[in-house]
């Protein structure tokens, strides 16, 4: 059996010096390996490569045989790591909190339990018949959200 721990201790020693950060590892019952990595800039395939090279050359596969595929956190996936907020800071984010609240909203900061949003919302101001956007900000708990993932759009 291949271990999660073991894969994450090859993992963080090669990826000490780079621009890369580790995201998630999932090992599967069936010693199906996934790694993700991701970094401030991006993340160049050449690098994912040298990785799986490296994670392969510590198991043999005469004894444990296994799949693996190395890989960058997917654009539009959820964030699992605090770095992936910090990276996402003054961008375009979507939100939706266990409660079914969504927020649409730019990332204004991030802490270790909490973050930031700043979004406009439509609403009727005092003396006014239409509504009118007004800019609302919001701190959200990050034991509190289901999902925070950087919003695509194309214009």
């Amino acid at each position: 059996m291949i271990y999660k721990k073991d894969i994450e201790k090859i993992v963080n020693e090669k990826l000490v010096g780079t621009p890369y950060f580790l995201v998630d590892i999932t090992v599967s019952n069936d010693n199906e390996i996934v790694v993700e990595i991701d970094s401030f800039d991006f993340v160049d395939i050449d690098f994912c490569i040298t990785l799986s090279r490296e994670i392969e050359s510590h198991f043999d596969r005469d004894i444990e045989d296994f799949d693996l595929e190395v890989g960058s956190a997917g654009l539009s996936s959820p964030f699992k790591v605090e770095q992936q907020y910090r990276k996402n800071i003054g961008k375009e984010v979507e939100v939706l909190t266990k409660k079914g609240e969504k927020y649409i909203g730019t990332l204004i900061s991030s802490a270790e339990n909490d973050f930031c949003i700043q979004f406009e919302k439509m609403e009727k101001q005092d003396g006014n018949k239409r509504k009118t956007k007004v800019l609302h900000t919001e701190n959200l708990k990050k034991e509190d959200i289901k999902y925070i993932k950087h919003l695509i759009r194309f214009k």
